[in-house]
């Protein structure tokens, strides 16, 4: 039988290889659902979060600001809990430890209390994130990175589309505490499961040091991508947080429908994650960017303005076309820093962006309601992502990965 073309072999090669680091990334994919949960079961529990303890929009926005300032301390220091630990100790200590604080967010009866077991929340959660990437991008091949960060941003997008049916099935029977509390021993338990069967992540972290901050620092593309980064956060989980408010008070719909709403506009979102990884390995990540953050910003404007009777297709199309942000966005990443400094990239970068997106935007929607209206917040922040889209335009790369998209 005549041998296969180089070609064909190499492709077949790269196929097997890919398909290799399926389980493991598919247990970090688990891991990664649980943090993000962690993180958003409050937007679809903050109609009644807000009535029972009588908060305003602008304090029921706040309280993601306090989560993310959380996450914010966390993923800055990140690294050097991962030089001491690993990043597979890491990984699991961050899941363990922001179940726990789920279970003391549930144990608290007072808005100081919220506000303490969010800001804990915030902490624990933020140490996985750079230690995931840093394993993922160690074990698949450069040329299947898009990939295999499409199928860990799974995780996020399932989350986007089962915390509020979790959140609603729940409510229908016991209180919001019993809801987080239900959570967080999920979490504990995933904690253990992914230390009983996954090994990847085994080996140290750097933590900060000024050669490695001095190469990301170095390149103007990097700090252009903190910004980018959170334009991205803030057309996804940013409006994500405040949506369901919005949704009740600007347009009436009930809770319980608008919940729903929510959770099935996102299952289009786990498809086009995906779309977008294949996509960013052909075109790269710049176009990519390009194109969702451009378009993402004229939707969440229009989401902003239009009437009840448009919703339900803007709250589909809209989240769809902001995930697909992320896939390029961490591959960007990814080619700006060395192998063993891809963590400290993470760790510098994300924690800036969730400051913007997921604590600045939902804070400012909030306030802009109180102030004026909701619409006035969406239009806002649509500006500034479709500003976003024209800056990608700015990015450079230096040496591709071999075998990377170009």
């Amino acid at each position: 039988m005549s041998a296969l073309p180089a070609a064909d072999t190499a492709a077949a090669s790269g196929s097997e290889s890919f398909r290799g680091s399926l389980g493991p990334l598919c247990l970090l994919t688990l891991l990664f659902f649980m943090n993000f949960m962690a993180r958003i079961v409050q937007a679809p529990l903050m109609p009644a979060i807000e009535e029972d303890l009588h908060l305003s929009h602008a304090q029921a926005g706040s309280l993601f600001f306090i989560l993310s300032v959380g996450y914010f301390i966390a993923l800055m220091g990140s690294g050097f809990v991962s030089a001491r630990i690993t990043h597979r100790g890491t990984m699991a200590l961050s899941i363990a430890s922001a179940g726990m604080a789920l279970l003391a967010t549930a144990a608290s009866d007072t808005l100081w209390g919220v506000r303490a077991g969010l800001f804990l929340t915030g902490l624990c959660t933020g140490l996985y994130l750079p230690s995931a990437i840093a394993a993922i991008t160690e074990f698949v091949s450069p040329r299947h990175w898009g990939k295999a960060i499409a199928v860990h941003e799974a995780a996020p997008n399932l989350a986007f589309v089962l915390a509020p049916i979790f959140s609603e099935a729940l409510l229908a029977r016991v209180a919001w505490p019993a809801v987080l509390a239900v959570l967080g021993a999920g979490a504990v338990l995933s904690a253990a499961f992914f230390l009983r069967y996954c090994r990847v992540g085994a080996f140290a972290g750097e933590a900060p040091n000024l050669r490695s901050i001095g190469i990301l620092g170095r390149q103007p593309s990097y700090w252009l991508m903190i910004l980018l980064f959170g334009f991205g956060i803030s057309g996804s989980l940013g409006l994500y947080t405040m949506l369901p408010l919005f949704l009740v008070s600007t347009h009436g719909l009930a809770r319980d429908y608008a919940n729903t709403l929510l959770a099935v506009s996102r299952i289009p979102g786990v498809l086009a994650a995906f779309g977008s990884g294949w996509f960013t390995d052909r075109i790269g990540p710049k176009r990519t960017m390009i194109v969702v953050l451009a378009l993402n910003g004229l939707l969440t404007m229009i989401l902003g303005v239009a009437p009840t009777a448009w919703l339900p297709y803007l709250v589909f199309i809209q989240p769809a076309l902001a995930v697909c942000f992320f896939p390029a966005g961490f591959a960007a990443i990814g080619r700006m820093a060395p192998a063993g400094a891809r963590n400290i990239a993470v760790s510098m970068t994300t924690p800036f962006a969730f400051m913007i997106g997921a604590g600045a935007v939902p804070a400012l929607i909030g306030w802009s309601s109180d102030l004026h209206s909701f619409s006035a917040g969406f239009l806002v922040v649509g500006g500034l992502i479709l500003a976003g889209g024209l800056m990608s335009r700015l990015l450079t790369f230096g040496r591709r990965p071999a075998g990377g998209a170009p």
